[in-house]
């Protein structure tokens, strides 16, 4: 049994018991609404940076991009534009398509074995979908978390709040992409929880993040919801960080000091993560570049000469002996010359 998430859950659930009592406790708001927001994006605005600036120097000397079509050849072959691009509007659109809808992994099949000796290929169409709503949720999540650090509030976040709350039942009204990404977070899970060669491979640093952001939506439903944050209190404390005159205002539950301090810890951790998969995807050989390698010749500009020990010189070094323990050669030995007679009377 793989334990990895048991360690992870009680690491976020340890966060979460120290932002709480030091707020509810000791009093900490400072700390935690102030000193912790600031120091953690320093962190991940300094480990973006350095992440991406250490991927620009890794040379690519030519293509290795994955191909998933027909290249473009002969005439009477019709190319794969997109899957197999050959020029940079292709690896554009390309790129687009990875980044927006995931094709590659829309593409993506399972292997096993059933019935006995029978093989079998499935779409891995649930993983997609998984996918899909998180990232998706998450962004809209986060772009609705404009309106507190803009004002007045910009015209595009309120028509995304406007499409992310149709569904109303009451007030306060209920956002579905908080709902979704919840769900999405949770089946994540169910995933690697629950399928065996998934449980095998899964480390703690594939349940830390998943538990992390589930405790980021969990407590802001619980914010929203229950709680009952005093919104105007709040709006007041994340415009102070953003125009940096840092203020703590008064009447605010502790559970959002526990929320921004888990996207805290989010945004620290994140540099360092496989989350950086946001920055890395534009990096990806195998994603940014063309592949037209039969339209091209591509030679490793790092070769230099190198002095070899070539077959024909190894056999002209050997093959006596090669011929004497029954080795095949290329070459037979030149028979030995017969001496002159005058030589031979002498």
């Amino acid at each position: 049994m793989n334990v990895n998430y048991m360690y992870s859950l009680i690491a976020v659930i340890v966060l979460f018991l120290i932002a709480y009592v030091g707020v509810a406790a000791l009093h900490l708001q400072v700390v935690f609404g102030i000193l912790i927001p600031y120091l953690a994006f320093a962190v991940f605005i300094g480990g973006f940076i350095y992440k991406m600036l250490d991927w620009g120097r890794s040379p690519v000397p030519f293509p290795i991009a994955t191909t998933g079509g027909q290249q473009k050849s002969l005439p009477w072959f019709k190319p794969a534009k997109l899957d197999n691009p050959t020029t940079k509007a292709g690896v554009i659109g390309r790129m687009a398509l990875e980044i927006l809808v995931f094709r590659s992994l829309f593409r993506n099949t399972k292997f096993e074995k059933k019935e006995g000796d029978k093989l079998s290929y499935e779409w891995e169409k649930w993983l997609w979908l998984f996918a899909i709503a998180f990232h998706w949720s998450f962004a809209v999540v986060i772009l609705r978390h404009l309106r507190f650090f803009t004002d007045p509030v910009l015209f595009p976040v309120q028509m995304l709040e406007s499409m992310d709350s149709f569904f109303q039942v009451g007030l306060p009204v209920v956002f579905m992409s908080g709902i979704v990404l919840l769900a999405a977070t949770f089946a994540l899970f169910a995933r690697r929880v629950y399928i065996p060669q998934m449980r095998y491979i899964s480390l703690g640093a594939d349940y830390f993040p998943l538990f992390l952001i589930g405790g980021i939506a969990i407590s802001g439903i619980l914010m929203r919801y229950f709680a009952k944050t005093d919104i105007v209190s709040v709006k007041e404390i994340t415009m102070g960080l953003v125009t940096f005159r840092p203020t703590i205002a008064e009447g605010v539950d502790p559970i959002f000091y526990v929320h921004i301090f888990l996207v805290s810890i989010l945004l620290a951790y994140f540099p360092f993560s496989k989350l950086m998969h946001l920055g890395g995807i534009f990096f990806s050989p195998t994603r940014n570049l063309r592949t037209n390698t039969r339209a091209f010749r591509h030679i490793n500009p790092w070769n230099h000469p190198v002095k070899v020990h070539t077959y024909a010189a190894y056999e002209d070094e050997f093959r006596e002996k090669m011929v004497e323990v029954g080795l095949p050669v290329e070459k037979m030995p030149e028979p030995p010359q017969e001496e002159p007679e005058e030589e031979k009377k002498e």
